[in-house]
């Protein structure tokens, strides 16, 4: 048995709800619109709209996913701002792996025993 501050809690924050909605043109990516909602479903005209886009790159390993908030009003604003936005989480990504790349290289070096050392 767990002791009760083990436990997760799984109440929903009902000062926190969404409703999502998905829009993709089937190619380049989707954007999600995040709507805020009352409890009871209704919107809630007092808090803003979020709006996600996501990609994916095809690799030799696979595909990566790519995800960033778009700074938008609108689903216009939306889609304008997602080229830009995917541009800049693919160079984050990038530049992330080139420094776990980097941190590899180093800890496999470490691993080197040269004789007479």
């Amino acid at each position: 048995m767990t002791a009760p501050s083990d436990r997760i809690d799984f109440r929903i924050d009902t000062q926190n709800l969404y409703r999502e909605e998905g829009f993709t043109d089937m190619s380049a990516g989707s954007i999600r619109r995040l709507v805020p909602v009352k409890p009871d479903g209704s919107d809630d005209k007092s808090r803003t709209p979020i709006f996600v886009g996501s990609s994916q790159l095809m690799t030799e390993q696979g595909p990566l996913p790519l995800q960033a908030s778009l700074t938008a009003n609108n689903l216009k604003e939306a889609i304008e701002a997602f080229p830009a936005a995917m541009e800049k989480a693919m160079q984050e990504m990038v530049q992330a792996l080139m420094r776990l790349q980097e941190e590899q290289r180093k800890s496999d070096d470490s691993r080197i025993i040269v004789p007479g050392r």
